[in-house]
């Protein structure tokens, strides 16, 4: 039988076969008139924010900044004691330094430094990162357009003290009780104090928290730990804390606004410094404290 007569023996033709390759979908494919095809796979967007630095390093500084404190007051009372008051309990001399102000305000000075460094340190030394690019430091163009943000937040919540509970002596109007220690405060609180807080809050705890929950979170839970740690200082009055609570919010706000934490850090050097100087004019360099003891809430 020859291959003629049987056609199963003649040569076939090759067909190929393709195979079909699969694609992820355009999210923005064009139909064949031209209009645009919305993909529905979903798509994850970008989180708010995404630090370098996760919440356990923000623990970590919170719980190394109360070993300093617990560290540098200790320290402070033992060399008082040694100095001046060698025959006294440690504890009568603990009770003597906690209500002398200017050592008050040397122990909060001394604070900052270490806080100050382990920022720092974690930043660049662990993650390698410029430390102020990190942080959204972002130095403003307009920095007078925040200072003057801070006036208004000013007013305004001068305004709703109006409505609160607001008492007339707290244990942090007495740091203003002698001119020196009154100017020496002035000038924390309008330098270290709103740097240090703004690089913590709104520079270190806020994106953690935003990245996690959202930016309204955020702002809220940068918000609640810098009024609160103002609580002890004014006799734990409940209405300058949510005084505070809201210079906390605004400046959260800015700095989701802004991307900026140097914009925050604008506004509350004018909340706090306008009040610094209405004070020094109202009281005549801080000799008469008690005529503005009702007028104004001092924040660090």
């Amino acid at each position: 039988m020859s291959s003629s007569d049987n056609p199963q023996f003649e040569p076939q033709p090759v067909v190929s076969v393709e195979l079909p390759v699969e694609h992820a979908p355009d999210p923005l494919a064009l139909s064949t008139d031209g209009s645009v095809i919305v993909s529905a796979l979903p798509v994850k967007p970008p989180p708010i924010e995404n630090p370098v630095w996760n919440g356990w390093d923000v623990l970590l500084i919170v719980g190394l900044t109360f070993a300093a404190i617990l560290v540098l007051q200790f320290g402070l009372v033992l060399v008082d004691q040694l100095l001046y008051h060698p025959h006294e309990a440690f504890v009568n001399v603990a009770r003597s330094v906690a209500e002398q102000p200017f050592l008050v305000i040397v122990l909060q000075f001394l604070t900052y430094i270490p806080v100050a460094l382990l920022m720092f340190l974690l930043v660049e030394g662990k993650y390698h990162v410029p430390f102020w690019r990190a942080i959204e430091w972002n130095w403003p163009r307009s920095s007078w357009m925040y200072l003057g943000f801070g006036a208004v937040t000013l007013i305004a919540v001068g305004l709703l003290q109006n409505l609160l509970p607001i008492p007339k002596d707290t244990p942090f109007e007495h740091l203003f009780d002698r001119p020196r220690d009154a100017y020496l405060l002035a000038i924390m609180a309008v330098t270290l104090a709103p740097l240090l807080e703004e690089l913590f809050f709104r520079g270190f705890l806020y994106p953690v928290v935003a990245r996690r929950w959202g930016a309204g979170w955020g702002v809220f839970l940068a918000a609640l730990p810098f009024a609160l740690l103002h609580l002890q200082q004014y006799g734990y009055a409940w209405g300058i804390v949510v005084v505070i609570f809201i210079v906390g919010v605004v400046c959260g706000i800015v700095r989701v606004a802004t991307r900026s934490v140097g914009a925050s850090f604008l506004v509350h050097v004018s909340y706090n410094g306008i009040q610094m100087i209405f004070a020094i004019v109202y009281t005549h360099g801080f000799r008469h404290m008690e005529r503005a003891a009702a007028d104004t809430v001092f924040l660090r």
